[in-house]
């Protein structure tokens, strides 16, 4: 247990690696720095700060303390009022609160709109009508009300130039198609033209889902509408010369017989064969859940299907629509995991049960993807899955990883052309997850650990499908710490610095927010709660080291260090408020042993010598030992009034 002991509980509120460094420290080095650190523990930055008693702090989310006499009566010993102590419980009921009725309303999952998809939507013409107008009118009202200020399209927040480029560029495509608001189109090809040449310069691994086949069918649209943009610009012939390689490689006949990932994108393809394809639509008239895929299939062939499909997204989304929708299955399953992550799941058992419960009714022996009742399924969502149902005890077969396999090698989608670091990620996590016999989960856990530790040496930890606060530090965590060593209180701590609320940022055809999976509501309770947590768990050690005092241990050789290790390792896994009792009855019990032991080793006791003092110990503590032990060594009388203050109150 003592390689466990590389972090402690009460300074769990200092990160323990660098920041700007993605390694976690060692197990020497994070003990040596918890040793520099003392006493000197700054609280998480959060609004929140007023001073309860103890027992409010306690109390204020208890619910029901373990039945146990002794144990009741070695906590009444530890406990002390102090003022202290911090703790906004009407803020954190609040948080809790406005939590849950985010939770027990979800659907087919929250997400922001993307104005690319939104762009194809509003150019489908009406399919009943003579006359030329637009399917979706709502769809036009939402681009003309929303370019923003320097002219583009795009998230507000982070400037990616795949994003603002294909975002402009389409919802340009889609006001000049009908002819209105020449001043918004112009200023949108004014951005476009001070800004391509950055496509140059762009990192690679954030470019968007099929960005070298999207945007060269979109300019193949623009110049059939005389939009004035430098199509000879170096930066857009290297991305035609993507489009033709990535083109080559894709097999028609498989396009048209099966599900695959390709129907994500057709609106980057020509030469279709549309009798066929509209045969492989999701149960819900989409083609593999994308609003613009879908529209550009809606203006090939006027499906109903595709046509219902589409106006229950412009409703949903007032006009707009996401890169892609439902994604029901993304948000139940990671919004599980964040807030387990955070610390907070305890205060949503109910909802969370029914997130994994919703995915479990949703499972096949094939995995899942990011919706429900999908043809299609990746390793990412599969192994998040996975993980969470094992972890709440459901019986999931692990051969389930046996679709995402080719020979030693594991992929996300069948056909893809590169890795995603955080598709690996989660493989490792789940792979951890293993019963005996279950040789694929080895298979997987070598091959996601080798290529993480690469892409780590590497300081490659970027990701296609994310741009957060500290995947690095996320891997580092993951790789480090193995699961069986994991404690929660640690992981949370960690966690606290990699999360980024609302700024961690998805990575689709276009950028886009998942509100209900990240959001800073999650962060500032989870703040919350980890000082309340910690502010009740340096009390607790106070009145340990008083305790300790008290019954002499200190006399037999127990240690600051030793009493400061053995209740950072009970307080970082058992670390609720309402869980005080076993804490401090573990705390205590382990304490009184620790000492023991110590004082065996510092006094060279042989066998004999232990076997004696085993039955003097004994004999001593016996209820019907009376006096007969009156000529006992006086360390055994010592610890015997130990043993009495520790089995009873003062």
């Amino acid at each position: 247990m003592s390689s466990l002991l590389f972090h402690q509980p009460l300074c769990l509120h200092q990160p323990l690696h660098r920041r700007g460094s993605p390694h976690a420290l060692s197990t020497a080095g994070a003990f040596q720095y918890l040793k520099s650190v003392g006493s000197t523990c700054r609280i998480l930055e959060c609004n929140a700060a007023y001073k309860p008693h103890a027992e409010e702090l306690v109390g204020a989310i208890q619910n029901e303390l373990p039945d146990t006499k002794l144990w009741e009566q070695i906590v009444e010993d530890g406990t002390e009022e102090d003022d202290s102590i911090f703790l906004d419980s009407d803020k954190i009921r609040k948080q809790v609160q406005l939590i849950q009725s985010m939770l027990q309303s979800m659907g087919d999952g929250e997400i922001t709109v993307s104005p690319y998809d939104t762009a194809w939507v509003a150019m489908v013409e009406d399919i009943n009508s003579a006359d030329r107008v637009p399917q979706f009118p709502s769809s036009v009202d939402w681009i003309s009300n929303n370019q923003l200020s320097d002219g583009s399209w795009g998230d507000e927040y982070i400037f990616s130039i795949y994003d603002r480029i294909i975002n402009t560029l389409g919802c340009v495509a889609a006001l000049r198609s009908w002819n209105i608001h020449p001043e918004k189109s112009e200023k949108g090809i004014s951005f476009i033209k001070a800004n391509i040449h950055k496509l140059e310069d762009e990192n690679e691994e954030h470019m968007p889902i099929g960005f070298e086949v999207a945007l060269p069918s979109l300019l193949e649209i623009a110049k059939k509408l005389d939009i004035d943009i430098p199509y000879d610009a170096p930066c857009l012939q290297e991305i035609y010369r993507r489009r033709d390689i990535k083109l080559k490689k894709i097999p028609k006949n498989i396009l048209h017989k099966v599900p695959t990932t390709l129907l994500h994108s057709l609106e980057g393809m020509a030469d279709l064969e549309w009798d066929k394809l509209i045969k492989l639509q999701c149960a819900d008239g989409s083609l593999l859940f994308s609003p613009s895929s879908t529209a550009f299939a809606l203006q090939q062939t006027k499906d109903q299907n595709c046509l219902k499909y589409l106006d229950k997204a412009v409703q949903k989304f007032n006009g707009g629509v996401p890169n892609v929708y439902p994604v029901d299955l993304f948000e139940h399953i990671w919004v599980v995991d964040r807030l387990q992550r955070l610390g907070i799941s305890r205060y949503f058992k109910s909802e969370l049960q029914e997130s994994i419960d919703y995915v479990h009714r949703h499972w096949t022996n094939k995995g899942i993807c990011w919706a429900r009742n999908s043809e299609v399924q990746d390793i990412d969502d599969t192994a998040m899955a996975f993980r969470l149902m094992r972890l709440y005890g459901y019986k999931i077969s692990a051969d389930v990883f046996k679709n995402f396999q080719n020979g030693d090698e594991f992929f996300c989608f069948s056909g893809q052309s590169t890795q995603a670091v955080t598709g690996m990620y989660n493989l490792y996590r789940a792979s951890q997850l293993r019963f005996p016999g279950e040789d694929i989960l080895i298979q997987a856990k070598n091959f996601s650990a080798k290529y993480l530790q690469e892409k780590r040496a590497n300081n490659e930890l970027l990701d296609k499908w994310i741009i957060t606060k500290d995947l690095p530090g996320e891997v580092s965590y993951a790789l480090d710490v193995p699961w069986y060593a994991n404690l929660p209180r640690v992981e949370t701590r960690f966690y606290l610095e990699q999360y980024g609320g609302y700024e961690d940022v998805w990575i689709g055809k276009t950028l886009y927010r998942m509100p209900y999976v990240n959001n800073n509501t999650y962060l500032e309770l989870a703040k919350l709660d980890f000082n309340n947590c910690q502010a009740l768990h340096r009390e607790e050690l106070r009145n340990l080291q008083k305790w300790s005092r008290n019954c002499s241990l200190f006399e037999f050789g127990l240690t600051d260090a030793t009493l400061l290790q053995t209740y950072h390792i009970v307080s970082a896994s058992v670390f609720e408020p309402e869980r005080s009792a076993e804490r401090i009855a573990w705390a205590k019990t382990a304490i009184l042993v620790e000492t023991i032991v110590s004082h065996f080793h510092q006094n060279h006791f042989s066998p004999h010598q232990i076997s004696t003092f085993v039955h003097e110990f004994a004999n001593t503590t016996s209820p019907n030992s009376g006096s007969q032990n009156n000529g006992s060594p006086r360390y055994v009388k010592k610890l015997k009034f130990s043993y009495k203050k520790f089995c009873s109150k003062k």
